[in-house]
Protein backbone atom coordinates (compact mmCIF):
# COMPACT_ATOMS: atom_id res chain seq x y z
CA UNK A 1 0.00 0.00 0.00
CA UNK A 2 0.95 3.85 -1.26
CA UNK A 3 2.41 5.84 2.00
CA UNK A 4 4.66 8.60 1.09
CA UNK A 5 5.62 10.48 4.20
CA UNK A 6 6.95 14.13 4.14
CA UNK A 7 9.30 15.79 7.07
CA UNK A 8 11.36 18.44 7.88
CA UNK A 9 9.42 21.32 7.43
CA UNK A 10 9.21 24.17 10.15
CA UNK A 11 9.49 27.81 10.84
CA UNK A 12 12.43 29.84 8.93
CA UNK A 13 13.26 33.55 8.52
CA UNK A 14 13.23 34.92 5.23
CA UNK A 15 16.86 34.10 3.90
CA UNK A 16 17.08 30.78 5.78
CA UNK A 17 17.52 27.11 3.94
CA UNK A 18 15.59 23.96 4.91
CA UNK A 19 15.64 21.06 3.51
CA UNK A 20 12.82 18.46 3.68
CA UNK A 21 12.31 15.01 3.05
CA UNK A 22 9.68 12.23 0.92
CA UNK A 23 9.93 8.44 1.94
CA UNK A 24 7.75 6.02 1.53
CA UNK A 25 6.66 3.06 4.18
CA UNK A 26 5.44 1.21 1.03
CA UNK A 27 6.88 0.32 -2.55
CA UNK A 28 10.44 1.46 -2.85
CA UNK A 29 10.85 5.22 -4.53
CA UNK A 30 14.00 4.19 -6.29
CA UNK A 31 11.86 3.02 -9.50
CA UNK A 32 9.69 6.53 -9.92
CA UNK A 33 9.89 10.10 -10.60
CA UNK A 34 8.93 11.93 -7.82
CA UNK A 35 7.59 15.65 -7.74
CA UNK A 36 7.56 17.88 -4.84
CA UNK A 37 4.27 20.17 -5.15
CA UNK A 38 3.31 23.25 -2.45
CA UNK A 39 -0.30 24.72 -1.31
CA UNK A 40 -0.69 27.88 0.13
CA UNK A 41 -4.00 28.85 2.56
CA UNK A 42 -6.11 29.72 -0.16
CA UNK A 43 -4.30 28.87 -3.40
CA UNK A 44 -4.31 25.41 -5.54
CA UNK A 45 -1.39 23.12 -5.43
CA UNK A 46 1.27 24.28 -7.42
CA UNK A 47 4.57 21.81 -8.86
CA UNK A 48 7.54 23.11 -7.42
CA UNK A 49 10.03 20.20 -8.60
CA UNK A 50 10.53 16.83 -10.06
CA UNK A 51 13.32 14.27 -10.28
CA UNK A 52 13.30 11.40 -12.74
CA UNK A 53 13.85 7.84 -11.27
CA UNK A 54 17.87 8.04 -11.82
CA UNK A 55 18.21 11.52 -11.01
CA UNK A 56 19.29 12.19 -14.59
CA UNK A 57 16.42 14.98 -14.99
CA UNK A 58 15.39 17.26 -12.58
CA UNK A 59 12.86 20.05 -13.32
CA UNK A 60 11.90 23.52 -11.54
CA UNK A 61 9.21 26.11 -11.60
CA UNK A 62 10.60 29.38 -12.82
CA UNK A 63 9.49 30.63 -8.52
CA UNK A 64 11.86 28.52 -7.30
CA UNK A 65 14.94 27.93 -9.74
CA UNK A 66 18.03 29.01 -8.60
CA UNK A 67 17.29 28.62 -5.17
CA UNK A 68 15.37 25.21 -5.14
CA UNK A 69 17.50 21.84 -5.35
CA UNK A 70 15.79 18.31 -5.62
CA UNK A 71 17.92 15.28 -5.52
CA UNK A 72 17.28 11.67 -4.38
CA UNK A 73 19.02 9.32 -2.29
CA UNK A 74 17.72 5.58 -3.98
CA UNK A 75 19.84 3.80 -1.29
CA UNK A 76 17.98 5.82 1.78
CA UNK A 77 14.59 5.39 -0.43
CA UNK A 78 14.17 9.40 0.13
CA UNK A 79 13.78 12.17 -1.93
CA UNK A 80 15.02 15.45 -0.76
CA UNK A 81 14.17 19.42 -1.46
CA UNK A 82 16.59 21.51 -0.52
CA UNK A 83 15.22 25.15 -0.68
CA UNK A 84 17.83 28.08 -0.15
CA UNK A 85 17.18 31.92 0.29
CA UNK A 86 13.91 31.27 1.49
CA UNK A 87 10.64 34.02 1.37
CA UNK A 88 7.63 35.08 2.43
CA UNK A 89 6.39 33.32 -0.89
CA UNK A 90 7.66 30.18 0.07
CA UNK A 91 4.54 29.22 2.90
CA UNK A 92 3.14 26.41 1.65
CA UNK A 93 2.35 23.08 2.70
CA UNK A 94 5.01 20.74 0.86
CA UNK A 95 3.75 17.31 -0.80
CA UNK A 96 5.33 14.49 -2.96
CA UNK A 97 4.08 12.97 -5.44
CA UNK A 98 4.65 9.37 -6.80
CA UNK A 99 2.06 8.66 -9.92
CA UNK A 100 -1.72 9.58 -8.55
CA UNK A 101 -0.45 9.08 -4.73
CA UNK A 102 0.55 11.85 -2.10
CA UNK A 103 1.42 12.66 0.84
CA UNK A 104 0.11 14.17 3.75
CA UNK A 105 2.26 17.47 3.81
CA UNK A 106 5.11 18.85 5.85
CA UNK A 107 4.74 22.44 6.92
CA UNK A 108 6.74 25.13 5.42
CA UNK A 109 6.51 28.93 7.11
CA UNK A 110 9.16 31.72 6.30
CA UNK A 111 8.41 34.83 8.64
CA UNK A 112 10.34 36.91 10.27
Amino acid sequence: QEHLIESGGGLVHPGDSLRISCTSSGPTLSHSNIGWFRQAPGKERDFVAGISHNAAYTHYADSVKGRFTISRDNAKNTVYLQMNSLIPEDTAVYYCRRSTYWGQGTQVTVSS
